[in-house]
């Protein structure tokens, strides 16, 4: 540490021969210099230590009182008398109650002066937990729900195979849909890149544009340090029998195994990241498994003329080959597919990232964020037969402080997505957009409005955000409006209110898909509308402290969200060659505006079960409103480090569609609880610690799915979609319970071996009819972090 003293005592003197105070903040216990560290002088000059930890600062005289803070530290503070040179160090705080957050107002933020309800989830949490994958993550979070690829946030997504997301998936800040589906390749996210996890719950379309409807999903990698890291975790389960025999059809126990790897290291003007994971699952149900392999990384430069200019590149790339399993076999083998089903896909997902962060001499705050991103979707032969997707993005941000305590972000973004597919056909989709947002403070009161008017395309038809007002006018962009409100009622206890709009243009896919799967058609529809919405929110955050040294955060938040236009894959006779809905009396009969129509098929050679399918159309109106308990805590009780994260949240999902021929369509006619939807829904992940060993134990629970679609449960002439699922849910009615357990053992912090099991009980439960998920398994697991 002397040495690092010294040396940096030699770069100040060289830093500037007219500053009046110079100096260096480093990390009391490790000597490392601390970068951003704020430095404030009582006479009212302000700075930021650059990324040496160094800083130059001249008072219009003196004594002054200089006070410096950065997160994570105690603050401290020093009486300054004359010019000098100097060095000080800062200690991490006994406890850090502090969370910051970005995704929610594009700017840092103490999370408990955010006017929305947030989560935070820790990369710590999901190395422990033994987690494979982002979607397997967000499912530990208080209020969220995952269903075989999607992602639902107080019940607003609910599940149709083929849709698009409802859910925002940002990486850096910038969106993460991809360009055909409009889906999130939740198993291409670089976990072993990840720094913190933060999950949105409410419609945040104005800073973020189109999938936001019902939530975020917000990613930001890790910044290489002064000191380094490395950190490697390997893993290694496997799958114990199904509490039912009948379901096992396997003569030798199915396993998995991971690797994780991340390296990164910052010096005085660049630094760098490189991160690595390959992952291998011969699967719990026949037929399916997962291959995949990873590398991803970043850098950056710093200007020695411009110092306030960043620029960089973060990078990710996965090659994967998967079997998927999409139907069951009958309600007795659920491991096991029905004939055809499954589906061999290998695929590429690759992303590059250029960035600039730059603040001007006003200090306003310029960032150009920029994204290439890749979707190919292929067969057992190569790895884009299916699907060739590019997207082309572009963002600018522009902040600043328009006068004490008001704060304005206002930025320009497009999009820009090709695709090539015999799937959904050849097409190219444009949405630009611009927004703002003014947050102001006055005292305990914080106020936020934004407005961001969006603009989106697909080939040459009609502009999808085309806004009508009386009927008679229009314009070509959709606009939506966000406000929000946070009001200290003490340093402890925070009251906010928000009320924001979304809205969500249909994917490509919802659009022109045209496909079969096991002898089910999937038929296209182009003249599907954007889905739209609002949410409203009241909350309360308080701020605990139990004992001397266990610190939480206890929230509660009551809540209304409203959608129109929401997009379901329904069930119904088609004309195969349009995709247009055609009106039945009963099987083989048609309607006599349609029996021309039919005529002209059966003419063509077509059979009325080459008309029986599945359409993208939007079905649906909803209410869903509810309550939700959180508390989140980190510290000590005596001896033993508690950390927990638990949730509770009530929903009262229904249905605004009074379409009596729509209602039919429900597995339970006799209420309005909208489909793939729960009442409850609560989690809790507690973790124990004492010296060298941690004890964890994670619990999720949801309730009864009351409504599904009527035609799984009954067959379509001769053939059942999913043999035995009327049979199965009449004997599993009462929802689900999912108990984790883990066992630790640390030696000096740099290394943890793992003994995690995963459905401790053995429970057989589903994400979503047919879909039931891995029986109890088994991990081994070791961290090294150097």
């Amino acid at each position: 540490m002397r040495k690092i003293i010294v040396t940096l005592l030699i770069s100040l003197f060289h830093l500037s021969a007219t500053a009046q105070i110079r100096g260096a903040i480093v990390d009391g216990k490790k000597g490392d210099p601390i970068p951003g560290v704020k430095i404030l002088l009582s006479s009212g000059e302000k700075t930021s230590a650059n990324i040496a930890g160094e800083f130059i600062l001249k008072p219009a005289k003196y004594p002054v009182k200089l006070i410096i803070s950065s997160f994570g530290y105690e603050s401290d503070s020093l009486w300054i008398t004359k010019d000098t040179t100097f060095v000080k160090s800062l200690y991490v705080e006994s406890i850090q109650i502090k969370t910051v957050v970005v995704t929610a107002g594009r700017r840092a933020q103490e999370i408990e002066e955010v006017p929305i309800s947030m989560e935070i989830l820790r990369p710590e949490l999901i190395n422990n937990k033994g987690i494979a994958n982002l979607e397997q993550a967000v499912d530990q979070s208080p209020g969220v729900y995952a269903m075989d690829g999607q992602v639902s946030i107080r019940g607003g997504g609910g599940y149709s195979y083929g849709a698009g997301s409802r859910v925002m998936l940002l990486w850096n800040g910038v969106p993460m849909l991809s360009p055909d589906i409009g889906d999130a390749k939740w198993n291409s996210i670089p976990m072993e890149q990840t720094s913190q996890i933060e999950v949105i719950k409410g419609a945040s379309s104005v800073l973020y544009g189109s999938g936001a409807l019902n939530g975020i999903i917000s990613l930001t990698e890790k910044e290489p340090t002064i000191q380094g890291k490395l950190a490697v975790k390997v893993q290694s389960g496997v799958y114990d029998n199904p509490r039912r025999a009948s379901m096992k059809w396997w003569n030798k126990n199915p396993t998995f195994h991971l690797v994780d790897i991340y390296g990164g290291k910052a010096f005085k003007k660049f630094g760098a990241s490189f991160g690595a994971n390959m992952y291998l699952d011969s699967g719990y149900r026949q037929g399916e498994s997962e291959k995949r392999f990873r590398i991803n990384g970043s850098f950056f430069l710093r200007s020695d003329k411009l110092t306030k200019l960043k620029t960089g590149l973060s990078y990710n790339f996965q090659y994967q080959d998967v079997n998927m399993f999409i139907l069951w076999k009958n309600d007795s083998s659920c491991y096991q597919p029905m004939d055809n089903t499954l589906s061999r896909q290998k695929a590429i997902r690759l992303n590059i990232d250029p960035y600039l962060k730059f603040v001007d001499n006003k200090n306003n705050k310029h960032y150009l964020r920029t994204r290439y991103y890749l979707v190919t979707t292929g067969n057992n032969q190569n790895y884009k037969d299916a699907s060739f997707a590019q997207l082309f993005y572009t963002d600018y941000q522009f902040q600043k402080s328009i006068l004490s305590g008001v704060n304005l972000t206002a930025g320009a973004t497009a999009n820009v997505g090709t695709v090539k597919s015999w799937v959904f056909q050849n097409h190219i989709s444009q949405n630009y957009a611009a927004y703002s947002q003014v947050e102001a403070k006055f005292k305990k009161l914080d106020l936020t409005g934004g407005m961001r008017l969006e603009y989106y395309k697909l080939d040459t038809m009609s502009v999808d955000s085309r806004f009508e007002y009386l009927d008679s006018l229009f314009i070509p962009v959709y606009p939506i409006f966000r406000l929000g409100s946070h009001y200290a009622l003490n340093k402890a206890s925070h009251l906010r209110m928000s009320l924001g709009q979304g809205v969500r243009f249909p994917s490509i896919a919802e659009r022109y898909v045209s496909t079969s799967v096991g002898g089910l058609i999937i038929f296209k529809n182009p003249n599907l509308r954007p889905e739209k919405g609002w949410s409203g929110e009241i909350g309360f955050k308080q701020i605990v402290k139990i004992g001397k040294s266990w610190k939480g955060y206890l929230d509660v938040a009551g809540f209304i969200n409203e959608y129109s236009n929401m997009t379901e894959f329904t069930f119904g006779v088609y004309n195969p060659l349009t995709g247009d809905k055609l009106t039945w009396l009963g099987y083989g009969i048609a309607s006599p505006e349609d029996s021309a129509i039919w005529n002209a098929l059966t003419a063509q050679g077509v059979d009325f079960n080459q008309c029986v399918g599945f359409r993208a159309v939007n079905a649906e109106k909803a209410r869903i409103s509810g309550i939700e308990f959180a508390f989140n805590s980190q510290g000590r009780i005596g001896p033993i480090e508690v950390t927990s994260l638990v949730g509770y949240t009530y929903m009262n999902p229904i249905s605004l569609n009074t379409d009596s021929i729509y209602k039919q369509t429900f597995s339970d006619t006799s209420t309005n609880i909208l489909k793939y939807r729960f009442r409850h829904m609560a989690k809790s992940d507690i973790q124990l610690g004492y010296k060298n060993f941690e004890l964890g134990f994670s619990t999720r629970f949801n309730s009864l799915m009351i409504n599904i679609d009527k035609v799984f449960e009954e067959p379509i002439g001769t053939q059942e979609i999913l043999p035995g699922l009327k049979e199965y849910r009449e004997k599993n009615k009462k929802g689900a319970f999912v108990v984790d357990l883990r066992i630790a053992y640390s030696i000096k912090k740099q290394y943890r071996f793992n003994f995690i099991v995963n459905n401790l009980l053995n429970a057989e439960y589903a994400s979503r009819p047919g879909d039931i998920q891995a029986p109890r398994n088994f991990i081994l697991q070791f961290q090294c972090n150097l």
